[in-house]
């Protein structure tokens, strides 16, 4: 390039050109410290629940992200969404914890969409012991079962098969045994009782 032509360069094109203008300007900042557009609640909260997680990632760690959520949530005022966003992220997005989550936050508001949904979500034990320790952690207003939830736990366990108990019964803290202690199921038939003895024995009460 001469002389002549440095002389006549205009201002910078990636500031300065028509398009520029004709693009939203970006509001926030993403997780990463990128220029991003601020969603609105709920489009955030489907964000999040589809694709978020309480272990630390590469640019959130967990308080935030579930700082995030509890934000969100309390920004949503619609149960419905809630229910159905909860099993679209366990049953579309195949999450664990989101949809617990979700639960968890739901049965503070509504408990009849609590048991319309409740084994859309809780489909397998894993869920199950995950919502349980998110209740008894007081981190969505509650730390003990509800009478309404204590139903929903114990319509579930009452429910489940043989294999799916011996399934929820892998792992610890909380156990399979600490969700029986609390949600104390009276087995409705003389095999359910059978086999959540097996599972957890001395956690059942016996129908008189």
């Amino acid at each position: 390039m001469t002389k002549l032509e440095q002389e006549v360069v205009m201002a910078n094109k990636n500031l300065f050109s028509s398009l520029k203008s004709l693009l939203p300007r970006t509001d926030t900042r993403n997780e990463a410290g990128g220029r991003a557009y601020r969603l609105p609640a709920k489009h955030a909260l489907a964000q999040l629940a589809a694709t978020g997680c309480f272990n630390g990632t590469y640019y959130a760690a967990a308080e935030s992200q579930l700082d995030e959520l509890r934000g969100l949530i309390d920004q949503v005022d619609d149960n419905v969404f809630l229910a159905k966003l909860a099993v679209y992220a366990r049953q579309r997005a195949f999450m664990k914890e989101m949809p617990a989550a979700l639960l968890c936050a739901l049965s503070t508001r509504d408990t009849e969409l609590t048991h319309r949904v409740f084994e859309r979500v809780v489909d397998n034990g894993r869920v199950l012991r995950t919502l349980f320790q998110m209740i008894r952690s007081g981190q969505f207003g509650r730390k003990s079962l509800s009478s309404s939830l204590q139903r929903a736990f114990q319509r579930w366990l009452n429910d489940a098969s043989v294999g799916r108990l011996l399934s929820a019964s892998i792992g610890h803290d909380p156990s399979l045994r600490d969700v029986l202690r609390m949600a104390r199921p009276i087995p409705t038939r003389p095999k359910c009782a059978q086999s959540t003895c097996a599972c957890s024995p001395g956690s059942v009460r016996r129908r008189r």
